[in-house]
């Protein structure tokens, strides 16, 4: 089988697209709507200082659209490294998503898994598998203990899962108005097979006191700002998810090495919540007896407003919640959107659903902008914690123009809703149904 070519999208390809959009993509840049100039978010303009190595002194001045002369005398594409087809929505840290269409394998090759990270990863040449270490300590270990990946694999039993992985962002996009981050539409989700020691079994090896209730990671990767003493992210989950038999310590996707971008060589996976809880480039493990205090578990990171809140309102941080279990969600992955079909001829739709902790009792599908719905049928998942194949056949009553959309209920009876659930701050958890566009002649 041929080697997959990277998609390669240089800087001047993506401002000559549009350079208002090339702005977003790459630094999330917003400008002043009246002078076209300037950085609205601090964020941005860090981004852009650090891709540059040195602070912009008359930043609020630079007109918005224009490649810094720095880079705009370099034609070095974006390499993302063993992925095809993807959307970069950011260069610094990595961040693509997955066109709907290229998710329709039952098990997502490594090719078209998202990338989702919030540091850069360590240099891969510097990265050698065997003696790669993983440190399991915290005040609620009782033997901190440091393992290589051989010793790992040498001393536990492996143990291998198809685990669906979710950014909690994931449909960001679809907030009005908008919220700050990645502005994912719907293809920031995988379900490929991981392989590893349960990480239920490498922190008994190391002993759990009475007194934990939460586990946290590190990895290798460095905060995008260069400053060694930061932490780009360092999250966690309760012990009792830490716990769960499909929780693992992963040096393996899809029976081969996990890529590189998506954790290499070794990664925590914990399907079902939200992507950032599997910390990739896996360095240490600190088991804890509070809830782990880690970058980006402060509310707002991943959190999400006790209560519904008006679109645009201002949430004081004791008021947030910390996302656990994601909700109930499909994806068409076949047909592609926009396609044209010939009326008379009935027209396959399948596509993926899942939800979170739960599993998926049923999935409907309309073409009517959901006035009615038509059962599809929906096969068993091949563990707990991977999505669920859907399929059905429609028909058409005459030409024109329809949308189909998707609908999800999960084992709780909970539905997806048809429209973009309710506004937060930080745009998560949107799961409204997915809608895509047929031209029937």
């Amino acid at each position: 089988m041929p080697k997959p070519t990277p998609q390669t999208r240089g800087l001047h390809e993506l401002y000559a697209e549009d350079p208002t959009a090339a702005d977003r993509r790459l630094w999330g840049r917003e400008v002043d709507p009246l002078t076209r100039r300037g950085f609205l978010k601090r964020s941005s303009l860090m981004a852009m200082a650090a891709a540059l190595g040195a602070s912009i002194p008359f930043a609020d001045r630079m007109p918005g659209g224009l490649i810094p002369a720095a880079l705009a005398q370099s034609n070095e594409p974006f390499t993302l490294e063993g992925k095809e087809g993807l959307t970069v929505l950011n260069d610094r840290p990595i961040n693509a998503e997955t066109p709907p269409h290229l998710l329709d394998d039952d098990i997502t090759p490594a090719r078209h898994m998202f990338v989702r990270n919030n540091g850069i990863p360590p240099e891969a040449q510097a990265i050698d598998p065997a003696t790669w270490p993983l440190t399991v300590e915290g005040e609620a270990c009782l033997t901190p203990t440091t393992f290589t990946l051989a010793e790992l694999k040498e001393r536990f039993s492996q143990h291998t899962y198809q685990l669906q992985v979710e950014c909690g962002g994931n449909g960001r996009s679809e907030f009005v108005p908008s919220a700050s981050g990645n502005q994912w539409t719907t293809g920031a989700v995988a379900c490929p097979s991981f392989t590893g020691a349960r990480l239920r079994d490498v922190l008994e090896a190391c002993g759990i006191r009475d007194d934990a209730i939460y586990i946290g990671y590190y990895g290798a990767d460095t905060h995008p700002s260069g400053d060694p003493n930061k932490q780009p992210i360092s999250r966690g989950v309760p012990l009792h998810k830490a716990m769960e038999e499909e929780s693992l310590i992963a040096w393996a996707m899809n029976g081969e090495d996990i890529p590189y971008l998506n954790g290499h060589p070794l990664r925590l996976v914990c399907g079902g919540w939200p992507g950032s809880v599997s910390g990739k480039w896996l360095s240490r493990i600190v088991v804890r007896n509070q809830i782990h205090d880690g970058a980006k578990m402060a509310p707002p990171s991943y959190s999400v407003p006790r209560y519904p809140v008006a679109p645009g309102t201002e949430v004081p941080l004791e008021d947030f919640e910390t996302i656990h279990s994601m909700p109930v969600k499909s994806l068409i992955t076949f047909p592609r959107s926009g396609i044209t079909h010939s009326l008379g001829e009935s027209l396959e739709v399948r596509g993926h659903a899942w939800a979170g902790d739960l599993a998926v009792r049923e999935v409907h599908v309309s073409h009517d902008f959901g006035a009615t719905w038509q059962p599809a049928e929906l096969r068993e998942a091949p563990n707990r914690l991977a999505w669920q194949r859907f399929t059905t056949r429609l028909d058409f009553p005459e030409p024109g123009y329809y949308e189909l959309w998707a609908m999800a209920v999960d084992s709780e009876g909970r539905a997806q809703p048809m429209v973009v659930p309710g506004w937060n701050p930080k745009g998560y958890l949107n799961n409204a149904c997915h809608r895509i566009a047929v031209q029937v002649i």
